[in-house]
């Protein structure tokens, strides 16, 4: 792995350069032929963090009327969700999709959440299906800098985000996890996708997929 990272870093040369990232968001805004998203956010018993996880949901840019905000609710808490629906509508009057979703059953933990999601009636005309844990606050350009690798190649299934701490500074714990993260990511993962090999897939934390390939 260090002589690979080595030579990916000296000859600044990555499999992901080739894509034309800029000039496929210039035709999306100029043509407006932005695909429609499927956002979703599972969440179970979250009451530190879903006014946040929410809040940047909903603050992604791009167009309203083409992005779905899907909130599954699997709490146990009555209270909390009734705190997490109130915060669903609060941005619903904003003007933002956001759908309120809850299951009287558990079956599949989220991962079940995220599938029954899926067999809404008006997830149907989504192209892309967006997925962030309850603890995940996206940056408000994180569509724009990932929709379009998969605009480019049909041929990908997904695209992975990377991880980051909010808190990284707050304890040494927390910043010897942020140092764990940072290798994984910059080394261990550019390692693999520079030598088109396998890597470690980090579960549905940030993540974006073809919606027939996620289907499946």
């Amino acid at each position: 792995m260090a002589v690979v990272i080595v030579c990916v870093k000296c000859l600044g040369k990555k499999r992901y350069t080739k894509y034309q990232l800029d000039a496929i968001k210039e035709d999306l805004e100029k043509n407006k032929k932005h695909p429609k998203l499927l956002v979703q956010i599972p969440m179970f018993n979250e009451k530190e963090v879903y006014k946040l996880s929410i809040g940047a949901a909903c603050g992604l840019s791009w167009p309203s009327d083409r992005l779905i905000v899907q909130v599954l609710d699997d709490s146990t808490n009555e209270a909390l969700r009734t705190m997490v629906e109130l915060e669903c509508r609060k941005w619903i009057e904003k003007g933002v999709n956001v759908k309120y979703e809850t299951r009287n059953n558990r079956n599949g933990y989220k991962a079940g959440a995220l599938r029954e999601g899926l067999k809404k009636h008006y997830v149907n005309d989504c192209e892309f299906v967006v997925i962030f844990d309850a603890d995940f606050q996206p940056a408000e350009d994180y569509l724009w800098r990932t929709v379009p690798y998969l605009l480019e190649n049909p041929e990908l299934a997904l695209v992975q985000a990377r991880w980051k701490f909010v808190n990284a500074d707050e304890c040494l714990m927390t910043r010897l996890q942020e140092m764990s993260l940072h290798y994984h990511f910059s080394v261990e993962q550019e390692v693999g996708s520079s030598t088109c090999s396998f890597f470690g897939f980090n579960g549905c934390r940030q993540s974006l997929f073809h919606f027939t390939e996620f289907c499946i």
